[in-house]
């Protein structure tokens, strides 16, 4: 299929013409400059398969896989998601720096993690990235302009997956499934995030209106030595776990897009919410949520004289976020939204099922990996 002509391939087809010639310099141009590149095998001269990714390309690639990169924004969230299959990490040969948080999970439970990859600077170019010489690289459907198609241009295929919604992960760690040739794998693990969903909506879905707390969550963030706070777009994750486990989001009719929008303590004290959930990704919860807590004019909110003002959870990485965690995100927020309709819940156990079942991780690996790094509102 020619994609620029959204045709079958034809002789002489001018696109096709200036793609290949494109493809062909930047690739002499990638020899020249990186030593020991052209000795990677030719995608002919290797058995391939299709994968259809988060775009709906058809994109043909290496089978197997042994070479994969990953970079780009929110990286972390992909190579949470690759460790998810067994052995995947001995084929990542390149992944982004990731910053986020109390340092690198990844790190934390792969000893291996610095041999033999790559790890690339967050402004990644994609000459570095196809020095690693990967079978595919897989990307955030948001970077394609950034970066993906400049890498499609030197011969290298663009996997894209979004990992954004529950929905989402259901399509897309099927793609991880496919790319790994560990399709079972996948229908495992959709199955585990299908079913814990399942669990809490199934006791959310009956509440009436008056039965669900309107609730406010906030991102916590510094400007200045001011604390700035910001509430994220009704389509997004943490909108949607609010609803399912039993909230009424508050802010959602007035950001109904984009990404985290300022909010002024004049439009807080407006929505006056009935619990209040405090999301830090670059700062302690605990010492946030205190922060917070202690200002004047916050004492007046009745979430806060109720005392229902909470840290979001949080281990390595906050749990509300788009990363793996989003599933112990929602049975936190469950807890907290719905104490007596989930007063049976235990998210330390909940904690341990999460890890133990996803990472192979165990007992005394969470006791001395996750569970010093525990923060947020978890008694």
């Amino acid at each position: 299929m020619c994609f620029a002509c959204s045709s079958l391939p034809r002789a002489g087809c001018p696109r096709v013409r200036r793609l290949a010639l494109s493809v062909l310099h930047g690739a002499i141009l990638l020899l020249i400059a990186t030593p020991g590149l052209s000795s990677r095998p030719m995608a002919e001269d290797l058995p391939t398969m299709v994968i259809t990714d988060a775009l709906g390309r058809e994109v043909v690639m290496p089978r197997p896989a042994e070479r994969i990169a990953m970079g780009g924004r929110a990286v972390l969230m992909l190579a949470d998601a690759l460790y998810l299959f067994p052995g995947a990490s001995k084929r990542l040969v390149g992944v982004g720096h990731i910053t986020q948080g109390k340092g690198n999970f990844l790190e934390a439970i792969d000893p291996h993690y610095h041999d033999d990859r790559t790890i690339f600077a967050s402004a990644v170019g994609p000459e570095q990235i196809a020095a690693t010489r990967p079978d595919v690289v897989i990307l955030k459907s948001i970077m394609r302009n950034e970066l993906g198609d400049a890498i499609s241009q030197l011969g290298i295929p663009v996997v894209y997956v979004d990992l954004e919604t529950p929905e989402q992960y259901k399509r897309d760690l099927r793609i991880f499934g496919r790319i790994l040739e560990q399709e079972a794998r996948a229908e495992e693990l959709v199955a585990y995030f299908g079913e814990i969903r399942r669990r809490v909506q199934q006791r959310t879905a009956s509440l009436l209106a008056e039965q669900k707390p309107r609730v406010l969550l906030l991102s916590y963030s510094e400007s200045a030595g001011e604390p700035v706070f910001s509430i994220p777009p009704s389509r997004w994750i943490q909108s949607d776990l609010v609803r399912a486990a039993g909230g009424d989001p508050v802010w959602v009719d007035e950001h109904p897009g984009g990404g985290w929008a300022p909010v002024g303590f004049e439009q807080i004290a407006a929505w006056d919410p009935d619990k209040i959930m405090l999301v830090a990704y670059r700062h302690g919860i605990d010492q946030v949520t205190e922060r917070v807590r202690r200002r004047p004019q916050w004492r007046e909110l009745r979430a806060v004289r109720d005392g229902h003002l909470y840290g979001f959870a949080a281990d390595f990485y906050s749990w509300d976020q788009p990363d793996v965690r989003w599933l112990l995100g929602l049975q936190w927020l469950a807890t907290r939204i719905q104490p007596e309709v989930f007063s049976d819940l235990d998210i330390n156990a909940a904690m341990r099922d999460f890890f133990s079942t996803l990472y192979a991780m165990t007992d005394a690996e969470i006791d001395s990996v996750i569970v010093p790094r525990l923060e947020g509102d978890l008694h």
